[in-house]
């Protein structure tokens, strides 16, 4: 069947969210549309983490119940999404009793039935900022190196999972691309981790330490499913799995899980050693990115260097910040934002780039009557870009074809053009490629295709006010 099943990461909803979300959004936005142009049929689904401990804590630190909490900031989440210009079709929430509970509780009840699932009691160093436990080789001077504290030392009886029981089975399905790692460089670094040997993880808290907020876990009401197993879980009962399976069938597995990098371990390690302990399919690819940084700095608040996604979108539009993050950021690695860099880009591609050509053709168009356009198509280097996932690279190949349409005006100086038979061949073939140029940026800038695709869709072109005015 033609369809085609993809999902940002689930984010905890103690915070708010930023740059790096946008980044996210946008990228599996843009394959979305790649794939609906293509004619399959698309699902793009996210959610919210909420039965995690920070969250049970922001609620307490705002003397707030941790329902009101989870419910104001997991409507931020959602929100967020159409704010940026980005469609969900679910939005699937951690405390929603009908729809995502009893899925989480099958796919327990089915790893327990594998045998993978057992009880224990441990103690262990326990990083509430990335909801899971550390070993001592994974701090630095004592501390979680992404959070910088150290962990809590805990001592309690809980259920772990086999996912010793898997590493034959993970090193096969990544090393033979049946779960596909892009880029290669993360897909190395998981098969090094596996390597090394893969430990039991804790999949349950003790119901007094979670406050009594998660999925219970069946037939122990003293613990609650731990936020991983939880999370995760997202993915599948977001679909439908355990309440609608006519639903789950049609789109599992997912093909392309969009993550950021501090959390791949848990997309290509641990979620797949669960559905395979469970039964079920693997997704098909994890496509990691990186890090949004300011001035070659982490943002922090301390630094002043934090840039909020939806002042950007607001003050400059939509398009212009999506068209920055997927051109100038690399898709797989971590690259840079500031107000300065971003008006250049801006000022630079968008007003002097493709605002400037579709303006100067559309103007030089007046007093000709074009021939209809062919169909555009989309060729195979295109398509290798997309499964590749490069998409700097390709809007860079892009905008050299707009640069190239630049050239070929500023040589045949079709205002001097006196005879109109010429004149016409001259612009009908820009306005050709200017339309093949607008249906490769539909995936990228959906608008900004349809709007460059109305000035030039009848024979008579319209004049046509600055696409992006410049700054």
């Amino acid at each position: 069947m033609n369809k085609f099943y993809i999902t940002t990461a689930i984010p905890y909803v103690n915070g708010k969210p930023h740059i790096g979300h946008a980044l996210e959004y946008f990228q599996a936005d843009t394959i979305k549309n790649y794939h609906a142009l293509l004619g399959e049929e698309t699902l793009f689904l996210s959610g919210a983490d909420e039965n995690a401990l920070k969250n049970v804590q922001r609620a307490e630190e705002e003397g707030i119940l941790t329902q009101e909490l989870l419910d104001r900031n997991s409507k931020v989440f959602e929100d967020s999404y159409a704010k940026l210009g980005v469609k969900l079709d679910v939005f699937e929430r951690g405390s929603d009793t009908s729809h995502h509970f009893p899925g989480v509780q099958k796919l327990w009840e089915l790893c327990d039935k594998n045998g993978d699932i057992y009880k224990k009691s441990y103690t262990g160093l326990y990083c509430v900022g990335c909801e899971s436990f550390k070993t001592e080789k994974e701090l630095v001077e004592g501390k979680c190196p992404e959070h910088q504290k150290e962990p809590e030392k805990i001592t309690e009886e809980n259920y772990f999972f086999k996912l010793s029981n898997y590493q034959d089975k993970l090193l096969n399905l990544i090393e033979t691309n049946e779960l596909r790692i892009v880029p290669e460089s993360k897909k190395n670094e998981i098969i090094s981790f596996i390597k090394q040997g893969l430990e039991d993880f804790s999949i349950s808290r003790n119901k007094e330490r979670a406050k009594g907020v998660g999925v219970p876990v069946p037939n122990d009401p003293t613990q609650v499913i731990y936020v991983w197993f939880d999370a995760l879980a997202i993915y599948i009962t977001g679909i439908g799995y355990g309440v609608d399976e006519e639903m789950f069938g049609k789109w599992w597995p997912a093909n392309t899980h969009v993550i950021g990098k501090d959390i791949s371990r848990f997309h290509t390690v641990y979620w797949p050693a669960m559905l395979l302990s469970a039964g079920l399919q693997t997704p098909k690819t994890v496509l990691v990115h990186g890090f949004v940084q300011s001035g070659g700095q982490k943002m922090s608040k301390t630094l002043g260097n934090v840039i909020d996604p939806f002042e950007i979108s607001e003050k400059y539009g939509l398009e212009p910040f999506r068209y920055y993050m997927l051109s100038q950021i690399p898709t797989t690695d971590d690259g840079d934002f500031t107000i300065a860099r971003f008006i250049e880009v801006y000022n630079a591609n968008l007003a002097n780039g493709i605002g400037n050509l579709v303006a100067r053709v559309a103007r030089l168009c007046e007093k000709i009557e074009l021939d209809s356009l062919p169909e555009p198509i989309l060729d195979e280097e295109y398509k290798k870009y997309f499964k590749e996932y490069r998409f700097n690279e390709l809007l860079e190949n892009i905008w050299k074809k707009i640069s190239k349409i630049d050239q070929e005006i500023e040589e045949s100086k079709p205002w001097a053009v006196e005879d109109l038979a010429k004149l016409k061949e001259l612009l009908q073939d820009w306005v050709i490629k200017i339309d093949q140029i607008a249906y490769e940026l539909k995936p990228f800038l959906p608008k900004t295709s349809d709007k460059i695709k109305a000035i030039f869709k009848d024979s008579k072109v319209k004049p046509t006010s600055p696409l992006f005015p410049r700054i």
